[in-house]
């Protein structure tokens, strides 16, 4: 639990508007149950915030976050975070977090397989195509020598009207937030004036738990490895993340300049440093390709692909670790779990249709009006059409590219995302939201960290959640 709550501040004294009624839509609500009463926890949070003049609240929150340079994307614009914190009761953690653990142990087994004998193709639970036609699946990665279990997954997951939360998506290539899960518990701890329930787990412990599976991803023989972490600079939208986690973890963070490759090793010298063979090289920089669209080496090839193949260099993710991202691989998730692990998926997956299959092609389009159409391989939102609520152009147009070019598109169910309460010009209303829990490890090993971030879509209505789509952040209180 976090120890600074006794910091936090009073309350003005000067008088507060009086706050309108909250009225949940007609999606579940995290914060009111079926009477429209607060639950749980959150009847003692929503009574402290009773007497707070939310507009100078999100005012505080957003100005200690401007000062400790909390950005995201392009111009340093400020993260977004709205104030009112997430909370998820013990119980529902400890269910959660050994859902998350399973399904990232069957997607690192997955990886491997994918780029070693493909099992799982052959014992025909997927389809060869489904692999070989990811944008992100290497082939010069196969054969590659298998690394210890250094991996981070960032799972986005939805909770529909029945109470459940489903995957919606899996990311495995370069997962962000865990930055801006941390920022947001220290803005809400410096100015939320609430009560902290008893038991909260510190999302800061997510920093050691990375830290220890970078230093235990080092290659054979590697007692004490130099570990960097590979960022674009100040180029690229998490470039405070990247170094805030540097800090947090006592690693170098470096630019692509500030690297080479000689005689099988690559080495870092950071601005002001000395030359240093480097064992562990966490990247977090925009390009992860091997090959460009021409099929030509990327800069990122020519300066981890031999080190890889040698064994003298981990690389984590890994390259071709955005496979298991692909929007196509997510269907058969589930089945990983079964044939990999041999149980049964504990976290249930968003139904995703494999439109690529004939049967479920056709299923799909009988209904697409009630589906999610995505593109293959898209990101950030785009391209995403709910046909719900779409128009009947939209529709048209993207029933037509689907029956063009199924292989290149899914479809999902259409999941009604839960609410939550958000500060909306100074009153309480409900936006949907998401989770972004993340798990460090791939192997028996995997932890799914104590914190998670929770997604918020500030336009009313808006069911994409993603900051490039007027999105933002809440802290996510996780009960131990």
């Amino acid at each position: 639990m976090s120890g600074a709550a006794s910091a936090r501040p009073v309350p003005p004294a000067r008088p507060v508007p009086p706050q309108a009624p909250y009225e949940p839509g007609a999606a579940l609500d995290e914060a009111f149950d079926e009477n429209g009463r607060p639950s749980g926890a959150y009847a003692d949070l929503l009574g402290a915030l009773g007497g707070t003049d939310l507009e100078d609240l999100c005012r505080r929150v957003d100005a200690h976050l401007e000062a400790a340079g909390v950005s995201f994307g392009g111009g340093g614009r400020t993260f977004p975070v709205d104030p009112v914190p997430r909370l998820i009761a013990a119980g529902e953690w400890e269910r959660l977090s050994g859902g998350l653990v399973q399904r990232t142990r069957a997607l690192h087994a997955f990886l491997a397989d994918a780029y070693g004998e493909q099992r799982m193709v052959s014992a025909g639970r997927i389809p060869a195509r489904v692999i070989e036609s990811a944008r992100c699946f290497e082939p010069w990665m196969r054969g590659a020598p298998v690394p210890p279990p250094g991996f981070l997954a960032g799972l986005d997951l939805v909770r529909g009207s029945d109470g459940t939360l489903r995957v919606l998506e899996d990311n495995t290539r370069t997962p962000s937030g865990l930055a801006y899960a941390v920022a947001a518990r220290r803005a809400l701890d410096a100015e939320l004036a609430a009560p902290v329930p008893a038991g909260r787990l510190d999302v800061t412990g997510a920093y050691p738990v990375l830290r220890r599976a970078l230093f235990a991803s080092a290659p054979d023989g590697v007692d004490d490895p130099h570990v960097v972490l590979l960022s674009d600079g100040p180029a690229n939208s998490a470039w405070h993340e990247h170094e805030q986690m540097g800090a947090e973890m006592k690693v170098p963070v470096v630019t692509r300049d500030e690297l080479t490759v000689r005689a099988g090793r690559v080495h870092a010298r950071p601005e002001g440093g000395s030359d240093r063979a480097v064992d562990v090289l966490y990247r977090r920089t925009d390009e992860d390709r091997l090959r460009d669209e021409e099929g030509r080496p990327t800069w990122f090839a020519d300066l981890v692909l031999d080190p890889i193949r040698r064994g003298t260099l981990t690389v984590v993710n890994r390259p071709g670790a955005g496979l298991a991202d692909d929007k196509l691989v997510h269907a058969y998730v589930e089945e990983m779990v079964r044939f990999y692990l041999g149980e049964e998926p504990l976290l249930p997956s968003v139904r995703t249709y494999d439109l690529g299959d004939p049967d479920q092609l056709a299923e799909a389009l009988e209904r697409l009006g009630d589906l999610v159409v995505k593109p293959r391989d898209g990101y950030g939102g785009t391209g995403v059409v709910v046909c719900r609520f779409a128009t009947a152009e939209d529709r048209q147009a993207v029933t037509q590219e689907v029956r063009d070019d199924p292989g290149s598109y899914i479809a999902q169910e259409t999941v009604m995302l839960s609410t939550h309460p958000t500060v909306i010009e100074g009153r309480l209303e409900p936006r949907h939201v998401d989770l972004r829990p993340f798990v460090v490890g791939g192997g028996d090993s995997s932890t799914a960290v104590p914190g998670a971030l929770t997604r918020v879509a500030f336009g009313a209505g808006e069911l994409v959640v993603n900051s490039s789509r007027n999105g933002g952040g809440k802290d996510t209180w996780v009960m131990g």
